[in-house]
């Protein structure tokens, strides 16, 4: 899709906090967010920051709190996953960074190939380089 960016997966250090149950890819998707605050439902359409297989990083505006329930539907197939808000960053003007877990993993919602555990993107293959095209003998 033409609006996704994509960079190098997001790395665990050697720290034991730091280590992830799976890679994270740095993955701007659209998603949709759906819940409810303060008895009021809200839908809203926004785009992932990071993904894994157990859910991902994204902004959204709505007023959400640490341990909430929500659904996010990748518009692309119109799968729903349920998912629980584990982590708020501060606010960047009206939207916040929020951390969001699936209810159960699901590494198959965001139709991506994920790279295997000890993927170093430091030692991938970049294409080879394209020579210059040969004037056309005469």
């Amino acid at each position: 899709m033409a609006d996704e960016k994509t960079s190098a997966p997001a790395t665990s250090t050697d720290h034991p906090q730091d280590r992830r149950r799976s890679i994270r890819l740095h993955l701007a998707m659209p998603v949709i967010v759906r819940g409810v605050v303060a008895t009021q439902p809200f839908e809203e359409k926004t785009q992932t920051i990071t993904v894994s297989a157990y859910g991902c990083m994204l902004r959204v505006s709505a007023q959400v709190v640490r341990g909430q329930e929500v659904m996010i539907v990748n518009p692309r197939t119109a799968e729903e996953m349920s998912c629980r808000v584990i982590s708020l960053r501060p606010s960047e003007g009206e939207h916040r960074e929020i951390g969001l877990e699936f209810t159960e993993p699901s590494p198959v919602f965001w139709r991506i190939a994920f790279p295997p555990e000890d993927w170093d993107s430091s030692e991938r293959k970049l294409p080879a380089p394209v020579p210059p095209h040969a004037p056309p003998h005469r």
